[in-house]
């Protein structure tokens, strides 16, 4: 039997809440990539579509975060929507410290130099056009240039803490 929300106690606003609330969340999973000097990347459920005319897209990225100094200055970013056999690509670029770039990540400098992953389902290069201040992460607003959105394939999301895929 599910209680009806009336009947619980409301929690009240903490980083904790959030974080349980959008565990319920299902999102999907993208890797941003960008370049200055060395590429740079993470894994975002952030990512969302803002308009079509002109094309733009947007992202969260912490401030904290090891890719924020290169993304802050990029010209252009990669977005990469993962494939649900990605989840080893998605759990290394989310993993600080790892080796994202390494021999075992299929990927190349693709427009404007920006890194480029191989075996996503879909991806685009885009110039960042803002970048604005939301508490301790910003929102990166992009304007599409180019992409593919030929990879094929069934899109990787996350669920309650996981990747996971979508079910028929």
């Amino acid at each position: 039997m599910t209680v009806s929300p009336e009947l619980r106690t409301p929690v009240p606003a903490s980083p904790q809440l959030l974080r349980s609330v959008f565990r319920q969340h299902a999102a999907g999973v993208a890797v941003i990539t960008a370049s200055g000097g060395k590429p740079v990347g993470f894994t975002a459920t952030s990512l969302n579509s803002v308009a079509a005319e002109p094309p733009l897209i947007s992202f969260g990225v912490s401030t904290s975060s090891s890719s924020w100094p290169v993304v802050a200055e990029a010209a252009h970013i990669g977005v990469h929507i993962l494939a649900e056999d990605q989840a080893d690509l998605a759990a290394t670029f989310a993993r600080s410290g790892a080796d994202r770039f390494g021999p075992d990540t299929d990927w190349h400098h693709g427009p404007e130099g920006v890194p480029v992953l191989g075996g996503v389902v879909a991806w685009l290069v885009c110039r960042v056009v803002a970048r604005v201040p939301a508490g301790d992460h910003r929102i990166v607003i992009a304007q599409v240039e180019v992409g593919d959105p030929a990879g094929g394939g069934r899109p990787l999301l996350y669920h309650e803490g996981r990747f996971t895929a979508l079910r028929d």
